[in-house]
């Protein structure tokens, strides 16, 4: 039976021929797409089939054009990191061209900006300076589109990434919150969710599009 390694994945330890070749191919290779990332999203995400169950989870993501974002999705913020699932986010203009049963699938941003459980983790700058500069990115993705699945459900347990993807979806008011979660995820960073909630609240609500968030109807 094989071991369990960091992070609780299943596996034998990494081989040093395993190390050699990663270096190697670092100072080889280019990886442009994962060097197009350009920002560390952190939040709490919702499962579509229960919404007892969520997870926290570290998005690192790419604008692909000004209407559309991918995002890798991570269990942690330091490497080794499993990768979780994947998330696209859209702006209202495309989302609006989906047919019905598709905008189903995709969930708002509203309530996750401006609850300020949605941050943008920066252990290297002050909070009170970074606090500028994440509200700013708020402004722009508290009116985008998200859709995510999960591939590999950490929070069972799960030592592989095992049946089939999980659509993912995200909180849209107080009561759904578990709040204990949210304090752990806040102490761990060094946040405050309610400082950022006040620090945001220039924020303007958006008129949510009545397909999205259908899993909580």
């Amino acid at each position: 039976m094989a071991s369990e390694t960091t992070h609780g994945a299943t596996g034998q330890p990494k081989t040093t021929k395993d190390t050699v070749l990663e270096t190697g191919a670092a100072m080889t290779q280019s990886f442009g797409p994962i060097k197009a990332i350009c920002a560390h999203l952190n939040a709490l995400h919702v499962y579509a089939s229960d919404t007892s169950r969520s997870v926290e989870a570290n998005h690192y993501c790419t604008h692909l054009s000004a209407d559309v974002r991918q995002c890798l999705i991570y269990d942690a913020p330091t490497n080794p990191a499993r990768l979780i699932g994947v998330e696209y986010m859209i702006t209202p203009r495309l989302y609006e061209s989906l047919d019905e049963e598709e905008k189903k699938l995709w969930h708002s941003h509203d309530y996750e900006v401006r609850s300020g459980m949605l941050i943008m983790p920066n252990p290297n700058v002050p909070n009170d300076v970074w606090e500028i500069a994440e509200t700013e990115e708020m402004k722009e993705v508290v009116g985008l589109y998200g859709k995510t699945y999960h591939f590999w459900q950490v929070d069972r347990g799960d030592t592989l990434p095992l049946g089939k993807p999980e659509l993912m979806i995200s909180f849209t008011k107080d009561e759904q919150v578990p709040w204990e979660k949210v304090k752990d995820r806040d102490e761990r960073y060094g946040v405050e969710t309610s400082q950022k909630k006040e620090a945001r609240k220039e924020i303007e609500g958006v008129k949510i599009h009545g397909g999205a968030d259908s899993y909580w109807k």
